[in-house]
């Protein structure tokens, strides 16, 4: 029932308990009514029922059934439901209510699918960092170890409350304050969602290429932006802020990287789709990258040929196979390429080939800004030194499950440029650096007198 009408009855019915109530509003004017008697007034509920006209008992019924068709015309009404175009929009409900596992629960059943897709998923990456199907996937693959773990809050909502806080970088005390819980709960769920990212889905979506369709898929992505042969990835570290860093004075001096912060080193080999496929974080931050990747496991790998990858190509007499690319902090190797000159002070050959290598080395410098921007906790990483490598590797895999997917890419900032000398050659090394300044020579003569002659 339209409202306005029945505001028009009760205001109709309060004009008339003002007038006798034996005399019916629906009689001319002129007719006559008799006068009340002093023992029922004109409100006395059996007055109006012992009157012997209609009009009492009829507005004694509409007076009782006023509230419910108001109450009833609210719920049943459109209006209530939804929302005009142009009237203003609802006040948003307070912070704490989005962190809930009721706002949680409501958001991700009952609304989810009522919403247009490119609407759900912006949403979803705006609180969580990734859209609502990677998001399940993630779920999906964790639930079977958080529910092993007898964890009283559920496990998507667990997920999600962790997701929010890698993705804007909130404190443990932060979200404690949004979802009532306290910080040392909240600490504890990230250690244990960040821990089985970095140990259970690691080895799923962080995986060296060593398969033939996937070697041959990012040598010629590579060699598409590079016109160099058989480039298999891109090399480059990178220092994570740590806040709040407790350090005795013998080790505060290790964790302050070359740009003036306390920091812990990320190393990480990306391919042509800035999709990692190695991630390493076990040195402070004051260390520099030669040291770092000759501590890592890919670097033992390779220098014991462990890894073996099938694509072998010829080069002017020298058997080429797949190589990583990186700067001049890093030392030459048969498998790792490095340009000539920090400043362009070589052959023109020389030169070309540096161009090329430094543009394929590209993809890895944004890939690490598109994490951190992403996975702001890692521009002021607010957990434990000792949690610390473990939830930067954590927010490696998330990034490459946005990369799989195809996950927008915001625009990054970059680290500065890199600075400093070229890295030395340890004399356990001086045989793949021999060979590897030979081969550098080959591509970059390769490179040139293709390139000229087109």
């Amino acid at each position: 029932m339209d409202e306005t009408f029945l505001l028009m009855l009760s205001n109709l019915l309060h004009l008339h308990n003002s007038m006798d109530p034996t005399a019916s509003l629906l009689s001319p004017s002129s007719s006559s009514s008799s006068p009340p008697t002093s023992s029922h007034s004109p409100s006395s509920p059996s007055s109006l029922l012992s009157s012997s006209s209609p009009a009492p008992l009829l507005f004694f019924t509409l007076a009782s059934l006023l509230p419910f068709l108001a109450t009833s015309s609210k719920k049943s009404s459109p209006l209530s439901k939804k929302r005009e175009p142009n009237s203003p929009p609802s006040p948003p409900p307070s912070a704490s209510s989005h962190f809930s596992v009721a706002a949680f629960r409501a958001l991700s059943t009952d609304h989810i699918w009522s919403m247009d897709a490119p609407i759900r998923d912006a949403e979803w990456r705006s609180m969580y960092g990734l859209s609502y199907p990677v998001f399940t996937t993630v779920v999906e693959k964790l639930k079977p170890f958080i529910t092993a773990s007898n964890l009283s809050l559920p496990s998507d909502y667990a997920v999600a409350m962790v997701l929010s806080r890698l993705c804007h970088g909130y404190s443990a005390k932060t979200i404690a304050s949004r979802s009532s819980l306290d910080p040392y709960i909240i600490s504890k769920i990230t250690n244990m969602v960040t821990r089985l990212l970095a140990t259970k889905l690691y080895p799923e979506f962080i995986k060296i290429p060593v398969s033939r369709r996937r070697l041959i898929e990012t040598t010629q992505g590579f060699e598409e932006l590079t016109s160099l042969p058989n480039i298999c990835g891109a090399i480059d570290g990178s220092p994570i802020k740590v806040r709040g860093l407790k350090l005795d004075r013998n080790s505060m001096s290790s964790y302050k990287c070359k740009y003036g912060y306390d920091s812990v080193l990320l190393q990480v080999v990306a391919d042509h789709r800035k999709i990692f496929w190695d991630v390493c974080v076990k040195a402070p931050g004051g260390a520099d990258d030669a040291t770092h990747f000759r501590d890592s496991l890919v670097y033992n790998r390779l220098t014991s040929g462990d890894i073996v990858w099938d694509k072998v190509i010829n080069v002017r007499g020298h058997h080429v196979r797949p190589y990583i690319i990186g700067d001049w902090c890093y030392p030459l190797l048969s498998f790792l390429m490095t340009p000539f000159s920090p400043d362009g002070a070589g052959a023109p050959a020389q030169n070309l080939f540096d161009g090329m290598l430094m543009k394929g080395r590209s993809v890895v410098v944004e890939a690490i800004g598109l994490l951190k921007t992403r996975w702001k906790i890692l521009q002021d990483l607010n957990v434990g030194l000792n949690h610390a490598p473990q939830t930067i590797v954590a927010c490696c895999v998330l990034h490459n499950l946005c990369q799989i997917a195809r996950e927008p890419e915001p625009e990054v900032q970059k680290d500065p440029d890199e600075i400093g000398a070229p890295a030395r050659v340890l004399e356990s090394e001086k045989q793949f650096y021999y060979f590897g300044e030979s081969l550098r020579q080959a591509l970059a003569d390769d490179l040139h007198q293709r390139l000229s002659t087109r």
